[in-house]
């Protein structure tokens, strides 16, 4: 049963990253859009006016909003967005900037009994109403940095789901012994960098396989016989920040200690010792050869 429903929601978070169907700028739909944006602006958008795909991201979507609220430049929300009508929902795709960086968002709506309400918020958006005749072999892609985003939220989504299950049938601690994978991470670096000490070539797989396989933003910072330093901008801890989900699933406190765990038993596969500290926006793992 708990698989059957982790398998529901997932794919109703995929299904909420697409809006496929021809743009239409009927007057109706721009109303509700600029009714949305005047109530945003004006902080009279109730939580009546909200009907989540689930209700758990309640909460969450109004966190969303609330930030975006404080860091609108309004002129950018005024701007007539793209508009794509699927029955009686409504998706708004527009360019908005946040923090000096811009990025296009989707807003979906959905309509009943000449109301809207606002159902959901997404920073990912597949345009496959562009697949164009068939047959196709080629579909319409997304940047790197974007789908390094998406590999990772569905990978810690089915993770977090699994650290949940074993935890609730076999205890915490047994949960998190099932995630290490410290032997097998050890032997890719060992037989995929043959030509370095193994445990050299286990640093600089990790630098590796984080930034080229993961999509993080990674520097190793030091490396010699005794000591290493690698500092990583990671979208594990991003996806908890900024997903609707994660934090409805799991504490943060265990989130990072999952992580941890996964490292350090990396880290004891290799013959290094590791500590792990955390500033705002980064991990940063010392590890220090046993003795």
């Amino acid at each position: 049963m708990k698989k059957r429903l982790f398998i529901l929601a997932t794919a109703l978070l995929v299904v909420s990253t697409l809006c496929p169907s021809l743009p239409v700028s009927g007057e109706d739909d721009v109303r509700i859009w600029k009714e949305f944006v005047s109530g945003l602006k004006e902080a009279e958008l109730s939580p009546e006016r909200l009907r989540p795909y689930r209700e758990s991201f309640r909460e969450p979507l109004l966190g969303f909003l609330k930030e975006m609220r404080a860091k609108a430049s309004w002129a950018e929300w005024n701007a007539v967005p793209k508009v794509f009508r699927v029955g009686n929902r409504v998706h708004f795709l527009i360019p908005l900037t946040f923090n000096g960086e811009t990025a296009t968002y989707c807003f979906s709506f959905l309509e009943e009994n000449n109301r809207w309400f606002f159902q959901h918020l997404e920073g990912v958006t597949i345009r496959l109403d562009q697949i164009g005749t068939l047959p196709a072999s080629q579909f319409p892609d997304l940047p790197e940095t974007q789908k390094a985003w998406m590999r990772e939220e569905l990978r810690w989504s089915r993770e977090v789901w699994l650290f949940n299950f074993f935890a609730s049938e076999r205890g915490k601690t047994a949960a998190l012994d099932f995630f290490k994978d410290g032997d097998g991470y050890f032997m890719a670096a060992k037989v995929w960098v043959p030509y370095l000490e193994p445990e050299r070539a286990f640093i600089l797989y990790a630098c590796w396989e984080q930034a080229n396989l993961r999509g993080n933003a990674v520097t190793l910072e030091k490396l010699d016989e005794r000591e290493a330093t690698i500092r990583m901008q990671t979208i594990y801890f991003e996806l908890y920040k900024k997903t609707a989900h994660l934090k409805q699933q799991i504490a943060f406190d265990d989130y990072r200690q999952l992580f941890e765990t996964i490292w350090r038993d990396r880290a004891r596969a290799a013959g290094w010792d590791l500590e792990i500290s955390y500033s705002e926006t980064e991990s940063v793992l010392r590890f220090t050869r046993k003795s």
